[in-house]
């Protein structure tokens, strides 16, 4: 559902562009809520996705040079056994 946003609203928004959101508050719940542009959330994102996955790959990495690792062959047979799978000869 989109709720379409209000002329106040919308000039108040046009007159920040730059800024990477803008804070509203729930008269009611006291709840702030960040309004921002579709791009600028894409963006944030796809750098938020891209961030993980390096992190991520360096943890393999870590575990890799401190030996926390598990031999190819172990690990298939897990995934075979897991999976009802006949074991690889």
């Amino acid at each position: 559902m989109n709720a379409k946003l209000p002329a106040e609203l919308r000039e108040q928004l046009q007159a920040n562009q730059d800024a990477q959101g803008y804070a509203l508050e729930d008269e009611q719940t006291h709840k702030i809520w960040i309004v921002i542009d579709e791009q600028t959330h894409r963006r944030a994102m796809q750098a938020l996705r891209e961030k993980e996955d390096r992190e991520s790959i360096q943890r393999g990495i870590d575990d890799m040079e401190a030996g926390r690792v598990v031999p190819l062959e172990e690990v298939d047979a897990r995934i075979r056994s897991e999976l009802g799978l006949p074991v690889r000869q």
